[in-house]
Protein backbone atom coordinates (compact mmCIF):
# COMPACT_ATOMS: atom_id res chain seq x y z
CA UNK A 1 0.00 0.00 0.00
CA UNK A 2 0.99 3.54 -0.37
CA UNK A 3 1.76 6.25 2.29
CA UNK A 4 -0.39 8.48 2.64
CA UNK A 5 1.05 11.52 2.88
CA UNK A 6 -1.05 14.68 2.34
CA UNK A 7 -4.25 14.48 4.56
CA UNK A 8 -4.78 17.15 5.91
CA UNK A 9 -2.26 19.65 3.91
CA UNK A 10 -5.32 20.97 1.90
CA UNK A 11 -8.83 21.27 1.34
CA UNK A 12 -10.42 17.75 0.10
CA UNK A 13 -9.86 18.03 -3.77
CA UNK A 14 -12.83 15.96 -3.68
CA UNK A 15 -16.27 16.11 -1.76
CA UNK A 16 -19.46 14.10 -1.56
CA UNK A 17 -21.77 14.74 1.30
CA UNK A 18 -24.87 12.94 1.33
CA UNK A 19 -25.05 11.92 -2.05
CA UNK A 20 -29.02 9.98 -2.99
CA UNK A 21 -30.02 8.98 -6.44
CA UNK A 22 -32.79 6.60 -7.22
CA UNK A 23 -34.09 5.23 -10.10
CA UNK A 24 -37.85 3.38 -10.37
CA UNK A 25 -38.16 4.13 -6.58
CA UNK A 26 -35.28 2.10 -5.86
CA UNK A 27 -32.20 3.96 -3.82
CA UNK A 28 -29.01 3.25 -5.57
CA UNK A 29 -27.23 5.53 -3.64
CA UNK A 30 -28.54 6.50 -0.40
CA UNK A 31 -26.47 9.20 1.50
CA UNK A 32 -23.03 8.38 0.36
CA UNK A 33 -20.48 10.73 1.99
CA UNK A 34 -16.50 10.81 1.72
CA UNK A 35 -13.78 13.40 0.54
CA UNK A 36 -10.35 13.02 -0.87
CA UNK A 37 -7.38 14.56 -0.32
CA UNK A 38 -5.01 16.28 -2.89
CA UNK A 39 -2.69 13.66 -3.39
CA UNK A 40 -4.31 10.17 -2.49
CA UNK A 41 -5.50 7.43 -4.08
CA UNK A 42 -9.01 6.80 -2.69
CA UNK A 43 -10.48 3.77 -3.05
CA UNK A 44 -14.11 2.98 -4.08
CA UNK A 45 -14.89 -0.48 -2.94
CA UNK A 46 -17.93 -2.60 -3.00
CA UNK A 47 -19.86 -5.44 -4.55
CA UNK A 48 -21.68 -4.79 -8.40
CA UNK A 49 -24.79 -3.44 -7.57
CA UNK A 50 -23.42 -1.70 -4.82
CA UNK A 51 -23.67 1.92 -5.87
CA UNK A 52 -19.88 2.47 -6.86
CA UNK A 53 -20.52 3.81 -10.32
CA UNK A 54 -23.56 5.56 -10.36
CA UNK A 55 -21.65 7.84 -7.21
CA UNK A 56 -18.78 8.51 -9.65
CA UNK A 57 -21.43 9.24 -12.27
CA UNK A 58 -22.37 11.96 -9.95
CA UNK A 59 -18.63 13.37 -9.77
CA UNK A 60 -18.26 13.34 -13.29
CA UNK A 61 -21.59 15.75 -14.42
CA UNK A 62 -22.77 12.16 -15.88
CA UNK A 63 -25.91 11.62 -13.66
CA UNK A 64 -28.19 14.50 -11.49
CA UNK A 65 -28.21 13.76 -8.29
CA UNK A 66 -31.49 13.52 -6.68
CA UNK A 67 -29.97 15.34 -3.37
CA UNK A 68 -26.70 15.75 -1.58
CA UNK A 69 -23.61 17.80 -2.59
CA UNK A 70 -20.93 16.73 -4.64
CA UNK A 71 -17.87 19.22 -5.50
CA UNK A 72 -14.32 18.71 -7.68
CA UNK A 73 -12.06 21.20 -6.76
CA UNK A 74 -14.52 23.48 -5.24
CA UNK A 75 -16.79 23.20 -8.48
CA UNK A 76 -20.16 21.73 -8.79
CA UNK A 77 -19.68 18.88 -11.46
CA UNK A 78 -22.90 20.05 -12.93
CA UNK A 79 -23.16 24.05 -12.65
CA UNK A 80 -19.65 24.25 -13.54
CA UNK A 81 -19.48 21.57 -15.95
CA UNK A 82 -17.04 22.90 -18.09
CA UNK A 83 -14.57 24.13 -15.70
CA UNK A 84 -14.18 20.56 -14.14
CA UNK A 85 -13.73 19.12 -17.37
CA UNK A 86 -10.75 21.07 -16.75
CA UNK A 87 -9.69 19.62 -13.56
CA UNK A 88 -10.74 15.81 -13.81
CA UNK A 89 -9.98 12.93 -16.09
CA UNK A 90 -11.98 9.88 -16.38
CA UNK A 91 -11.72 6.23 -17.58
CA UNK A 92 -15.54 4.83 -17.61
CA UNK A 93 -16.28 1.09 -16.54
CA UNK A 94 -17.45 0.59 -20.09
CA UNK A 95 -14.69 2.50 -22.32
CA UNK A 96 -15.14 1.60 -26.21
CA UNK A 97 -13.50 3.82 -29.11
CA UNK A 98 -14.71 3.53 -32.55
CA UNK A 99 -12.72 0.57 -33.88
CA UNK A 100 -10.77 1.91 -36.82
CA UNK A 101 -9.31 4.61 -34.67
CA UNK A 102 -5.93 4.39 -34.56
CA UNK A 103 -3.93 4.91 -30.83
CA UNK A 104 -2.32 8.28 -32.30
CA UNK A 105 -5.79 9.65 -34.13
CA UNK A 106 -7.56 8.94 -30.93
CA UNK A 107 -4.86 10.66 -28.44
CA UNK A 108 -4.93 13.91 -30.79
CA UNK A 109 -8.39 13.98 -30.79
CA UNK A 110 -8.97 13.57 -26.87
CA UNK A 111 -6.20 16.22 -27.09
CA UNK A 112 -7.87 18.87 -29.02
CA UNK A 113 -10.90 18.93 -26.41
CA UNK A 114 -8.82 20.57 -23.83
CA UNK A 115 -7.28 24.44 -23.84
CA UNK A 116 -3.90 23.34 -22.29
CA UNK A 117 -3.19 19.55 -22.80
CA UNK A 118 -0.12 17.46 -22.31
CA UNK A 119 1.91 16.35 -24.72
CA UNK A 120 0.52 13.31 -26.14
CA UNK A 121 3.76 11.84 -26.78
CA UNK A 122 5.89 11.53 -23.61
CA UNK A 123 2.76 10.28 -22.49
CA UNK A 124 2.27 7.35 -24.76
CA UNK A 125 5.95 6.59 -24.18
CA UNK A 126 5.30 6.49 -20.52
CA UNK A 127 2.79 4.03 -20.84
CA UNK A 128 4.65 1.92 -23.41
CA UNK A 129 1.87 3.09 -26.49
CA UNK A 130 4.85 4.73 -28.27
CA UNK A 131 5.57 1.62 -30.53
CA UNK A 132 1.58 0.84 -31.00
CA UNK A 133 0.68 4.54 -32.82
CA UNK A 134 -0.48 3.02 -36.14
CA UNK A 135 -2.53 0.30 -34.40
CA UNK A 136 -6.14 0.45 -34.77
CA UNK A 137 -8.39 0.42 -31.03
CA UNK A 138 -9.62 -3.22 -32.47
CA UNK A 139 -6.24 -4.28 -32.59
CA UNK A 140 -5.19 -3.42 -29.22
CA UNK A 141 -4.93 -6.05 -26.56
CA UNK A 142 -7.16 -5.82 -23.35
CA UNK A 143 -3.59 -4.37 -21.35
CA UNK A 144 -3.14 -2.06 -24.45
CA UNK A 145 -6.80 -0.27 -24.00
CA UNK A 146 -6.44 0.07 -20.59
CA UNK A 147 -3.11 1.94 -20.71
CA UNK A 148 -4.71 3.83 -23.86
CA UNK A 149 -7.54 4.68 -21.75
CA UNK A 150 -5.51 5.94 -18.86
CA UNK A 151 -3.39 8.12 -21.36
CA UNK A 152 -6.91 9.70 -22.17
CA UNK A 153 -8.07 10.52 -19.12
CA UNK A 154 -4.55 12.06 -18.15
CA UNK A 155 -4.15 13.84 -21.55
CA UNK A 156 -5.79 16.85 -20.38
CA UNK A 157 -3.78 17.53 -17.28
CA UNK A 158 -6.26 17.15 -14.48
CA UNK A 159 -5.77 17.17 -11.15
CA UNK A 160 -7.95 14.70 -10.30
CA UNK A 161 -8.54 10.93 -12.79
CA UNK A 162 -11.67 8.59 -12.09
CA UNK A 163 -10.73 5.04 -12.80
CA UNK A 164 -13.34 2.74 -12.58
CA UNK A 165 -12.79 -1.04 -12.48
CA UNK A 166 -9.82 -0.25 -14.77
CA UNK A 167 -8.25 -3.77 -13.93
CA UNK A 168 -11.37 -5.95 -14.93
CA UNK A 169 -10.89 -8.87 -17.83
CA UNK A 170 -7.22 -8.32 -17.51
CA UNK A 171 -5.00 -11.19 -16.50
CA UNK A 172 -2.71 -11.11 -13.43
CA UNK A 173 0.56 -9.77 -14.88
CA UNK A 174 -1.07 -7.15 -17.07
CA UNK A 175 -3.10 -6.39 -13.97
CA UNK A 176 0.03 -5.42 -11.96
CA UNK A 177 1.44 -3.69 -14.85
CA UNK A 178 -1.69 -1.34 -14.53
CA UNK A 179 -1.16 -1.22 -10.97
CA UNK A 180 2.30 0.02 -11.37
CA UNK A 181 0.93 2.68 -13.83
CA UNK A 182 -1.38 4.15 -11.30
CA UNK A 183 1.29 4.87 -8.90
CA UNK A 184 3.27 6.21 -11.73
CA UNK A 185 0.42 8.83 -11.96
CA UNK A 186 -0.18 9.63 -8.45
CA UNK A 187 3.55 9.84 -8.40
CA UNK A 188 3.41 12.61 -11.20
CA UNK A 189 0.62 14.45 -8.94
CA UNK A 190 -2.56 13.28 -10.02
CA UNK A 191 -5.21 12.71 -7.55
CA UNK A 192 -6.50 9.08 -8.00
CA UNK A 193 -10.06 8.02 -7.27
CA UNK A 194 -10.10 4.47 -8.01
CA UNK A 195 -13.16 2.25 -8.46
CA UNK A 196 -12.60 -1.66 -7.71
CA UNK A 197 -14.18 -4.73 -6.19
CA UNK A 198 -10.91 -5.97 -6.09
CA UNK A 199 -9.39 -6.43 -3.05
CA UNK A 200 -5.95 -7.35 -3.62
CA UNK A 201 -6.29 -3.90 -6.27
CA UNK A 202 -7.68 -1.83 -3.15
CA UNK A 203 -5.32 -3.26 -0.36
CA UNK A 204 -2.06 -2.60 -2.22
CA UNK A 205 -3.14 0.86 -3.96
CA UNK A 206 -5.18 2.62 -1.98
CA UNK A 207 -4.12 5.02 1.00
CA UNK A 208 -8.25 5.06 1.91
CA UNK A 209 -11.17 2.94 1.31
CA UNK A 210 -14.63 3.95 1.03
CA UNK A 211 -16.43 0.40 1.32
CA UNK A 212 -20.11 1.04 -0.36
CA UNK A 213 -22.80 -1.50 0.51
CA UNK A 214 -26.14 -1.24 -0.54
CA UNK A 215 -25.60 2.01 -1.73
CA UNK A 216 -24.62 3.25 1.41
CA UNK A 217 -20.84 3.73 2.82
CA UNK A 218 -20.58 0.86 5.45
CA UNK A 219 -16.64 1.78 6.41
CA UNK A 220 -14.27 4.62 5.67
CA UNK A 221 -10.55 3.65 6.76
CA UNK A 222 -7.26 2.97 5.58
CA UNK A 223 -7.05 -0.80 4.18
CA UNK A 224 -5.21 -2.00 7.40
CA UNK A 225 -7.90 0.35 9.25
CA UNK A 226 -10.30 -1.81 8.18
CA UNK A 227 -8.65 -5.47 8.73
CA UNK A 228 -7.99 -3.83 12.43
CA UNK A 229 -11.69 -3.82 12.36
CA UNK A 230 -12.59 -7.46 12.46
CA UNK A 231 -12.96 -9.29 15.32
CA UNK A 232 -10.35 -12.32 14.04
CA UNK A 233 -7.63 -9.42 12.36
CA UNK A 234 -4.65 -12.21 13.46
CA UNK A 235 -5.24 -15.98 12.32
CA UNK A 236 -2.75 -18.52 13.94
CA UNK A 237 -2.95 -22.03 12.81
CA UNK A 238 -0.41 -24.76 14.20
CA UNK A 239 -0.63 -28.44 14.72
CA UNK A 240 -0.07 -29.40 18.05
CA UNK A 241 2.22 -32.01 19.28
CA UNK A 242 -0.21 -32.94 22.29
CA UNK A 243 -4.30 -31.98 22.10
CA UNK A 244 -5.69 -28.96 22.99
CA UNK A 245 -9.25 -29.60 24.51
CA UNK A 246 -12.42 -26.66 23.38
CA UNK A 247 -11.77 -25.71 26.73
CA UNK A 248 -8.42 -24.07 26.89
CA UNK A 249 -9.06 -23.10 23.84
CA UNK A 250 -12.13 -21.02 24.41
CA UNK A 251 -10.55 -19.79 27.44
CA UNK A 252 -7.88 -17.41 25.01
CA UNK A 253 -8.50 -13.74 25.17
CA UNK A 254 -9.75 -11.98 22.20
CA UNK A 255 -10.81 -15.05 21.01
CA UNK A 256 -13.06 -14.72 17.38
CA UNK A 257 -13.27 -17.86 15.92
CA UNK A 258 -11.71 -22.20 16.07
CA UNK A 259 -11.81 -24.60 13.17
CA UNK A 260 -10.14 -27.50 13.93
CA UNK A 261 -9.38 -29.93 10.60
CA UNK A 262 -7.01 -33.38 10.35
CA UNK A 263 -5.45 -32.42 13.91
CA UNK A 264 -4.13 -28.95 13.15
CA UNK A 265 -5.96 -25.54 14.98
CA UNK A 266 -6.68 -22.22 13.18
CA UNK A 267 -7.70 -19.43 15.81
CA UNK A 268 -8.94 -15.98 14.28
CA UNK A 269 -8.38 -13.37 17.27
CA UNK A 270 -6.04 -10.65 17.90
CA UNK A 271 -2.20 -9.99 18.95
CA UNK A 272 -3.52 -10.91 22.45
CA UNK A 273 -4.73 -13.77 21.27
CA UNK A 274 -1.19 -14.52 19.43
CA UNK A 275 0.42 -13.93 23.12
CA UNK A 276 -2.04 -15.81 25.07
CA UNK A 277 -1.55 -19.21 22.34
CA UNK A 278 2.40 -19.27 22.68
CA UNK A 279 2.23 -18.48 26.83
CA UNK A 280 -0.34 -22.11 26.67
CA UNK A 281 1.86 -23.92 24.69
CA UNK A 282 4.99 -23.51 26.72
CA UNK A 283 3.20 -23.68 29.60
CA UNK A 284 1.82 -27.61 28.49
CA UNK A 285 4.89 -28.21 26.73
CA UNK A 286 3.64 -28.86 23.47
CA UNK A 287 5.28 -28.19 20.44
CA UNK A 288 3.38 -25.98 17.72
CA UNK A 289 4.10 -27.75 14.06
CA UNK A 290 3.82 -25.84 11.48
CA UNK A 291 3.06 -22.00 13.50
CA UNK A 292 1.63 -19.51 11.17
CA UNK A 293 0.58 -16.34 12.07
CA UNK A 294 -0.78 -14.16 9.85
CA UNK A 295 -2.96 -10.74 8.97
CA UNK A 296 -6.58 -11.37 8.02
CA UNK A 297 -6.72 -10.15 4.55
CA UNK A 298 -8.64 -7.09 3.53
CA UNK A 299 -11.28 -9.91 1.68
CA UNK A 300 -12.05 -10.84 5.10
CA UNK A 301 -12.60 -7.72 6.34
CA UNK A 302 -14.99 -6.86 2.89
CA UNK A 303 -16.75 -10.17 3.67
CA UNK A 304 -17.70 -9.02 7.08
CA UNK A 305 -18.16 -5.47 6.63
CA UNK A 306 -21.36 -6.72 3.85
CA UNK A 307 -22.68 -9.95 5.92
CA UNK A 308 -25.50 -8.31 6.87
CA UNK A 309 -26.89 -8.02 3.40
CA UNK A 310 -26.26 -11.92 2.74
Amino acid sequence: MTTHGMAGASEPVVEVSELRKSYGGRNVVDGVSFSVDEGEIFGILGPNGAGKTTTVECLEGLRVPDSGRVRVAGLDPRADHDAVTRVLGAQLQESELQPKLTVREALELYASLYPSPLDWRPLAERLGLTGKLTTRFSGLSGGQKQRLFIALALVGAPRVVVLDELTTGLDPRARRDTWELIEDVRAGGVTVLLVTHFMEEAQRLCDRIAVIDGGRVTALDTPSGLVARMARSTVISFTPSTPLDDEELSALPALASVERRDGRITLGGTDETVNAVVSLLARRRITAHQLRVTDATLDEAFLDLTAARD
